[in-house]
C-alpha cells in the first residue's frame, strides 16, 4: 500500500503551554525559560510559550508577562502566546510579542463551558482582538476545538467546523489549527473532516491539526492527515497537555512521536530527536 507523504511538516510545540496548563505543579519562570531555549536548540521554529488569560483561571501561567520579557529572541524561531480577549492581548504587546492565537470552540456546549459564551458569540467577541494584533503587525493563529466530537454534543458536524474555520479566517488569522480537543478522532474521521475544508473556502496550507492520544489514534490520524495534503501539526514534548476544562481528554500527541515516525518514513521535520528527547 502507497501512503502519500509530504517530503517535510511543520511541527508547532505546543509543551510550554497546552502542556503546562494541565499540570498540577506550578514550574518557576527559570524552568519554563530552560525548557522554551532547550526547545529551539533542539530545532523547532514554531513554539507556543505561555497564555495571558486570568491567572486565577490558569495560575500554572500567571508568570506570562516576567515570562515572554526574560525570552531572548531567536532568529528562525516564532515564539506565541494565547491570548483570550482584548486585555490578553494589550498584556501581550506590552511584552512585545509578536505572534498570537486565539480560541475558539465548534461545539457549542465546550464553548460555553469554556469560554461562558455560544460558539458564534465567542468567534464575533474576537473580531476586535484579531483586528488590533493585525493592526499592530502580529501574527494570528487561530486555535478550533472539539472538530470530531465533544463529551456534551456528541459528533461535530463537518460542517459546522468548515463554517467556523472560516469565520476564524475572514478575521484575519494566518493559519488555524483543528482539535480533536477529546482524542475521539479516528482516520476515516480525520479524512471526512478535511475533505470538506476546500468546499468551505479553506486552503489547507493554513490548517494545523492538533491530536490527542486518548485511544493511541494521535499517530495514525496525523498519518491519515499527511494523505490528505496537511503538513503542520501540534504536538507537545512528552505527550504532556490537554485541557484543564475537558477532563476526558488524554495526552496530547507526544513530540517524539512524530518525530521518530517522520524519521522512519523520511519526512523532514527540521528537529533534532537527540535533542528533544534530552529536554
Amino acid at each position: 500500500m502507497t501512503i502519500h507523504t509530504p517530503d517535510r511538516i511543520t511541527i508547532v510545540e505546543v509543551a510550554p503551554r497546552d502542556g503546562l496548563q494541565a499540570e498540577d505543579r506550578i514550574l518557576s519562570t527559570d524552568v519554563k525559560l530552560e525548557l522554551l531555549e532547550r526547545l529551539a536548540d533542539a530545532g523547532h521554529t514554531a513554539i507556543e510559550a505561555t497564555s495571558f488569560v486570568s491567572p486565577k483561571a490558569v495560575p500554572q501561567l500567571a508568570d506570562a508577562e516576567e515570562l515572554m520579557k526574560r525570552l531572548k529572541p531567536r532568529a528562525g524561531v516564532r515564539y506565541s502566546a494565547l491570548v483570550p480577549n482584548e486585555l490578553g492581548l494589550e498584556r501581550a504587546l506590552a511584552c512585545g510579542v509578536r505572534e498570537v492565537a486565539v480560541f475558539a470552540s465548534a461545539s457549542e456546549s465546550y464553548s460555553r463551558k469554556n469560554l461562558n459564551r455560544s460558539r458564534d458569540e465567542a468567534l464575533a467577541d474576537y473580531r476586535p482582538v484579531v483586528a488590533r494584533a493585525k493592526a499592530a503587525g502580529l501574527r494570528v493563529r487561530g486555535y478550533l476545538s472539539m472538530v470530531v466530537a465533544d463529551p456534551w454534543d456528541g459528533p461535530t458536524n463537518p460542517a459546522v467546523v468548515g463554517s467556523a474555520a472560516r469565520q476564524l479566517l475572514e478575521l484575519g488569522c494566518d493559519e488555524l489549527s483543528l482539535g480533536d480537543t477529546i482524542g475521539v478522532g479516528t482516520p476515516g474521521e480525520v479524512t471526512r473532516l478535511i475533505e470538506v475544508l476546500p468546499g468551505a473556502g479553506i486552503p489547507l496550507a493554513k490548517i494545523a491539526f492538533h491530536f490527542h492520544d486518548t485511544f493511541g489514534q494521535a499517530l495514525p490520524n496525523v498519518l491519515s492527515a499527511m494523505g490528505a495534503g496537511i503538513t503542520m501539526f501540534d504536538a507537545s514534548v512528552g505527550g504532556i497537555g490537554g485541557s484543564p476544562f475537558a477532563k476526558v481528554a488524554g495526552g496530547n500527541l507526544a513530540t517524539e512521536d512524530l518525530v521518530w515516525m517522520c524519521r522512519g518514513m523520511g519526512v523532514e521535520t527540521g528537529v533534532d530527536l537527540d535533542k528533544l528527547v534530552a529536554t
